[in-house]
């Protein structure tokens, strides 16, 4: 009983039960009954692409870049969370996932469309350069994955699609560390897959060839070559969606583009004599 004057006012005790519940409720993340993507890289090309074809299937989706303006864009016409984050940064890949979390409750999907190229001679290319093409197309997408992977395990569902290139199939001149960073990606998802086996989750490699992007213009180099020719990064998102839709280990764009690798494996001698001619 506290008195002021000649008010008086009673304070009932709290109810222990009614805190835990009020704060478990405010703690619980917001749930949705669509299934949940959270793309990244899709402030352009690839990610922005299959963010839009799988906003247009009735994904909810969480789409995630650096560039605020460009994933409004993206999510334009659709009811999209942005969710901008710098994965370069050294918590950017946590802090996203939680903030995913956070958003939806749940990730169904992950996209990893991330990544940036670089081309010139190795012996030319800077140390910094290095360091940064194999931290965002290799080491962030790990950590992501890393992040996000023990909540869909916990549900016993979910997919993570790793967007690959036939350059770490193959090996491209002027493209090494690229190169690199493109094959480790390819290892992670065999590897992963393995491990994952009977959890419910699945991985996907997509693996396409050159695709009309913003991508060379920011590497320092137009696409030069006259073969494969650069395919639309629509055709990509409709492969990302259908290998997600029938759960398919890998994907390759256009589907000829197994044939190198093939090649490559069976007679190496033979496939490095059409690379020094061709490639």
């Amino acid at each position: 009983m506290t008195t002021t004057g000649s008010d008086s006012t009673y304070d009932p005790p709290a109810d222990p039960a009614a805190s835990a519940a009020a704060a478990a409720a405010e703690q619980t993340p917001p749930r949705t009954d669509r299934r949940v993507a959270l793309v990244t890289g899709a402030s352009s090309g690839i990610g922005a692409a299959t963010a839009r074809r799988f906003a247009a299937g009735g994904w909810h989706l969480l789409l995630s870049g650096r560039d605020r303006r460009r994933l409004e864009e993206t999510a334009s016409g659709t009811s999209s969370v942005l969710l901008p984050a710098d994965l370069a940064a050294p918590d950017g890949a946590k802090m996203l996932a939680e903030a995913a979390l956070r958003e939806a409750g749940r990730i169904d999907l992950l996209v990893a469309g991330a990544g940036i190229g670089w081309a010139g001679p190795f012996m030319a290319m800077p140390h910094t350069d290095i360091d940064r093409v194999l931290f965002l197309d290799l080491n962030a997408t790990l950590h992501l994955v890393r992040e996000v992977l023990p909540a869909m395990v916990a549900a016993g569902s979910g997919r993570v699609v790793l967007v690959g290139s036939v350059a770490g199939a193959v090996g491209v001149r002027e493209e090494a560390v690229y190169s690199a960073a493109k094959a480790g990606l390819a290892a992670f998802a065999e590897a992963l897959r393995q491990e994952l086996r009977g959890t419910g989750v699945g991985v996907t490699l997509v693996v396409p060839g050159p695709v009309e992007t913003g991508f060379f213009a920011r590497r320092g180099r137009p696409y030069h070559r006259s073969h494969p020719r650069p395919t639309s990064a629509g055709r990509v998102a409709a492969a990302v969606w259908d290998a997600v839709s029938e759960s398919r280990d890998d994907t390759y764009i256009p589907s000829w583009l197994t044939l190198p690798s093939r090649v490559r494996a069976l007679t190496p001698g033979l496939y490095r004599k059409l690379l020094d001619r061709f490639g």
